[in-house]
C-alpha cells in the first residue's frame, strides 16, 4: 500500500487488471545494478525493446539506464526493421528486452543485408523469459555479453547474473525467501515460491508472494543465488514476457456465438514463444476467425493464429502449454 505523501509519477496496468505506481525519484525500480553487472554505464546507447504502453517494463529499464547516465532508444516491442535500422545508423551498443527478442532482432538485422560494421551491440541484460543455454550460446555468437535478470512490477529488481549461468544473485536491497508451497515457511532446499520483503517507506512490500518458483543453490565462493524462475505457482503463464491466465482468456472467449469450443496452445518454436487458437465451430468461416483474432488481440494483448478443428477432446477451454526449455 502506498505510503501517505508517496510521489507517482506514473501509473501502468498489470495482468489483472492491476495497477502499479511508478515512485518518483531516480531509478525507482532499482535495475541500475543489474545493468552495471552487465557493462552498461555513461557511454552506452541502449535499445529498450520492453513494451511502454501501459505495462511498466519500458518505463523501469529506462530509469535504470538513464540512472547510469546511458541514452535510451526507446523502441519497445515491434518494428524490427526500423528497430535493425537504428541499431546501424545510431551505433547502438547495448540492449535490454526478452532473449527471444533479441534472436529475432539479430535475424531482421541480417535479412536487412545492412553493415556487418554497423553492428556495435556488445552487453544485454534480458529478462521476463527464460534463458536456456541453447539460446544464450546462440546470442553471444554476436554479443560477447549476454546476462539475466529477475523482477516485478510491483518489486522491482529482485536477482540477477554477474557472469553467464551463475544463478541469481538477490539485490541487495531486498530481502529474499523461498518459501513451502504448503506452510509458507522458508526453506534452505527444494523448490518453492519466491517471497521478497522491500522495506521502503512510500510503498513497503511485507511477505510479497510473485507466484514465482525457484530454489537455492551456491556459487563457488559460497553466495546464495536463485536457480532463476522454474515455474509458476498458480494457473498463469509468462508468454513473450506477459502472464497470461486461465480466467482472462475465458472472460474473452467463453460464449462467442458460433464457438462450440476453443483451447490456446502455447508452443516454443525455435527459441520464440507461439501462441495459437483451436476452435470448433461447425458453421464458422472467415468473419468468425477474424472476430476470435481480434479478441484475442485486444482482450489479451497477443497476436494468434485461430484455427478450424472438428474436436477439442481435451484441455478445452484451458491453456495448453508444451514448451521445453532445453
Amino acid at each position: 500500500m502506498l505510503a501517505a505523501g508517496a510521489r507517482v509519477t506514473r501509473v501502468f496496468q498489470s495482468p489483472g487488471p492491476l495497477y502499479e505506481p511508478q515512485l518518483a525519484g531516480r531509478d525507482p525500480w532499482r535495475w541500475a545494478q543489474a545493468l552495471v553487472a552487465a557493462g552498461f554505464g555513461a557511454h552506452d546507447l541502449v535499445l529498450n525493446c520492453f513494451g511502454y504502453h501501459l505495462s511498466p517494463a519500458g518505463a523501469m529499464f529506462d530509469a535504470g539506464c538513464t540512472a547510469l547516465g546511458a541514452r535510451v532508444a526507446p523502441g519497445g516491442i515491434g518494428n524490427q526493421d526500423l528497430q535493425a535500422r537504428a541499431v546501424a545508423d545510431l551505433g547502438i551498443t547495448a540492449y535490454t528486452g526478452l532473449p527471444s527478442y533479441l534472436r529475432a532482432l539479430i535475424e531482421r538485422y541480417d535479412a536487412a543485408v545492412l553493415p556487418r560494421d554497423g553492428w556495435r551491440l556488445t552487453k544485454a541484460l534480458v529478462t521476463a523469459e527464460p534463458l536456456p543455454d541453447s539460446l544464450r550460446t546462440l546470442l553471444r555468437e554476436r554479443i560477447p555479453t549476454v546476462l539475466m535478470a529477475y523482477g516485478t512490477a510491483d518489486a522491482g529488481l529482485i536477482g540477477y547474473e554477474t557472469m553467464p549461468g551463475s544463478g541469481l544473485l538477490p539485490a541487495p536491497d531486498v530481502l529474499v525467501e523461498i518459501c513451502d508451497l504448503d506452510t509458507g515457511a522458508p526453506i534452505a532446499t527444494g523448490e518453492g515460491e519466491v517471497v521478497v520483503t522491500l522495506l521502503r517507506a512510500d510503498y513497503p512490500l511485507v511477505r510479497f508472494g510473485t507466484g514465482d518458483l525457484s530454489a537455492w543453490t551456491t556459487d563457488p565462493d559460497g553466495q546464495a543465488r536463485l536457480l532463476g524462475v522454474l515455474g509458476r505457482v498458480g494457473q498463469a503463464v509468462k508468454v513473450r514476457g506477459m502472464f497470461l491466465h486461465p480466467r482472462q482468456a475465458a472472460a474473452v472467449l467463453d460464449g462467442i456465438p458460433g464457438v462450440d469450443a476453443w483451447r490456446l496452445l502455447i508452443e516454443r518454436i525455435d527459441h520464440r514463444d507461439e501462441l495459437s487458437c483451436e476452435i470448433v465451430a461447425p458453421s464458422g468461416g472467415d468473419g468468425l476467425i477474424e472476430e476470435v483474432r481480434g479478441r484475442i488481440r485486444d482482450g489479451l494483448r497477443f497476436a494468434a493464429p485461430v484455427r478450424l478443428v472438428d474436436a477439442i477432446t481435451d484441455g478445452a477451454g484451458d491453456l495448453v502449454d508444451t514448451r521445453s526449455w532445453d
